[in-house]
């Protein structure tokens, strides 16, 4: 296995430039250096055109990430976490909780639900503002499910906020999948239901939780919602809230080329907001590369870190300083200009399994190393790492 590219250091970090042509063989577990040596550093991976391509295994992660682990960190079985890790991704639409569990089952390792952190995990901070107020939750998958784990009491999805308001869709009748895509929404968020009035109750903030389906109904509904001042089908009012969970241009899914994100559709949005109502879309967008994104994942690294080694410093758990966190990505403009923004102790990595496929590094948002794999991101990290 070789690296095909050297990699080079933006000039802001102050280091010198580095070579690295061939990989050594893998450094097995008994090699690795004792628990104090190893606790200084931590590692972030996307998830989407890293780790996955759809739901298949991509550029040896299974194995990659296993070498994290005990020796008993193979399949089922949780060994101790040699170097604390978490999923860092702009995905989301499903709990922490189930998207662990997926991933356990599809790379062949025991993920906890605080290894994985969504898009629409910051979300949890704006309980209090809005934890008995109605909200709806847009987006694929389970949104009202994740809000409502999340402690949000009065929460509809799309789906079920729009089939209050007849004829709110007028081509609703042309779209022959929406009767099981509501089938399948009533089943899972039944009991998420909250108690209100949806023709009377203003809705007093809409959350962007997930890439949503149907394009064109939910922009109709959110324009609705957010100028009238939350009532659709009433006079214009002041704007709700609006809330992104991330803001993706592109991202890399199971066909070859870029899909369109979380991002487009908010541009979509926007433009056509502003063409409807006299005051500019106001709207927070979360996710990568906001730079308290990279603060919170070195916080829960930290946490990891306490929980796996039970490290100690000045009798507080959890306060040993990282020397290095790495950011292990495949897109330039989020995840390199994320870890980039974040400065130290943040290292960028860049792979060529997803958005990111050139020979040479990204020219605008330079990567400190460029790899072909995870594999071999792993591989640089360990051996850097832990040279004795």
């Amino acid at each position: 296995m070789r690296f095909r590219s050297v990699f080079r250091v933006s000039q802001s970090r102050n280091r010198a430039p580095l070579l690295l042509f061939r990989q050594e063989a893998s450094r097995p577990f008994s090699q690795l250096p004792s628990r104090s040596e190893r606790s200084s550093l931590g590692i972030a991976f996307d998830i989407d055109g890293v780790i996955l391509r759809g739901r298949t295994p991509i550029g040896g992660a299974p194995q990659a990430l296993r070498r994290l682990y005990g020796d008993c960190g193979i399949i089922q079985l949780l060994g101790a976490l040699k170097i604390p890790f978490l999923f860092l991704t702009n995905g989301g639409g499903i709990p922490e909780s189930k998207r662990a569990s997926e991933l356990s089952e599809l790379l062949g390792i025991n993920i906890v639900p605080s290894q994985v952190v969504q898009g629409h995990s910051p979300f949890k901070k704006l309980v209090n503002r809005f934890e008995n107020e109605l909200i709806v939750a847009v987006g694929k998958g389970e949104p009202a499910v994740v809000m409502s784990e999340y402690g949000f009491k009065k929460v509809l999805s799309m789906d079920e906020y729009a089939s209050y308001f007849e004829n709110i869709d007028p081509l609703s009748s042309y779209k022959i999948w929406t009767t099981k895509q509501a089938s399948n929404s009533n089943s899972t968020s039944k009991e998420f239901t909250p108690r209100c009035n949806v023709l009377l109750d203003r809705v007093q903030a809409a959350f962007v939780v997930s890439d949503p389906v149907d394009w064109g109904r939910d922009i109709q509904v959110l324009c609705d919602i957010l100028r009238t001042g939350g009532l659709p089908g009433k006079v214009n009012g002041h704007q709700p809230p609006l809330y992104f969970a991330a803001d993706d241009l592109e991202y890399q899914a199971a066909f070859p080329s870029e899909r369109l994100g979380m991002g487009a559709f908010r541009l979509a949005l926007e433009s056509i907001f502003n063409r409807i109502h006299h005051n500019a879309l106001e709207y927070t967008s979360f996710g990568k590369p906001n730079p308290f994104v990279f603060k919170n994942a070195e916080a829960i690294l930290r946490h990891l870190q306490s929980a796996s080694y039970h490290v100690m410093t000045n009798g507080h758990p959890g306060c040993h300083p990282f020397k290095t966190l790495y950011m292990i990505g495949d897109n330039p403009s989020v995840d390199i200009k994320g870890a980039r923004q974040a400065g130290h102790p943040w290292f960028s990595i860049l792979t060529r399994t997803g958005v990111f496929r050139g020979e040479e590094n990204h020219a605008e948002f330079p990567a400190d190393l460029v790899v072909d794999t995870v594999e071999e991101a792993v591989d640089y990290i360990l051996r850097t790492e832990c040279t004795p």
